[in-house]
């Protein structure tokens, strides 16, 4: 049975793939880390649930659609898979900051979901990967133990150095998988 313990969500853009100050809009514009996919393979062979949780309000802007977005989640899963791991769930908030919605971070209603959509009584254990600060208040509130990469805009936000106080930090995916899997 699955256990908060054993569930790690992970942002996408900046923790699994490249990130752009202009949005990944197409398939061809979503480039994984070398590291990540592999890494996130390795999570799910050692027992771990993976989940993603994913602020893309470049849909709301129309700068792509559901349709593009689904293409490069079919994409990621197939890496995924084809290195013998597996995505339990992605969870993606479609929303600007103004649509005033319970799903983008930081706040948790994404974490929520993919809580319910798992079965989970809460999210206490688990796991938060994120680049940013709202990616580690979206677990925070939620109670779940959070990590920050340093790519995409983890120095950048680990420079700011606030709301990090109970946050582990790693250079990135890969490293944080190494040290919770020892």
């Amino acid at each position: 049975m699955l256990s908060a313990d054993n569930l790690v969500i992970l942002d996408r853009d900046g923790v699994i793939n490249h990130d752009s100050d202009n949005y990944i809009k197409s398939l061809d514009e979503w480039v994984p880390y070398p590291s990540s996919v592999t890494a996130i393979a390795r999570l799910t062979r050692t027992g771990y649930t993976v989940a993603v949780a994913t602020n893309q309000s470049g849909i709301a802007r129309g700068y792509y659609d559901e349709a593009t977005l689904h293409a490069m989640h079919e994409h990621l899963i197939s890496l995924v898979e084809a290195e013998g791991g597996h995505i339990a769930h992605i969870a993606y908030c479609p929303h600007v900051p103004n649509d005033n919605c319970q799903c983008r971070k930081p706040l948790p209603g994404m974490l929520i979901q993919i809580q319910q959509i798992l079965g989970l009584e809460s999210l206490t254990g688990s796991w938060m990967v994120g680049d940013s600060l709202r990616d580690i208040q979206a677990g925070e509130a939620v109670g779940c133990k959070t990590a920050l990469v340093r790519t995409g805009k983890g120095v950048k936000t680990e420079q700011k150095g606030v709301g990090l106080e109970k946050t582990k930090v790693f250079d990135d995916l890969a490293q944080f998988v190494e040290w919770l899997i020892k």
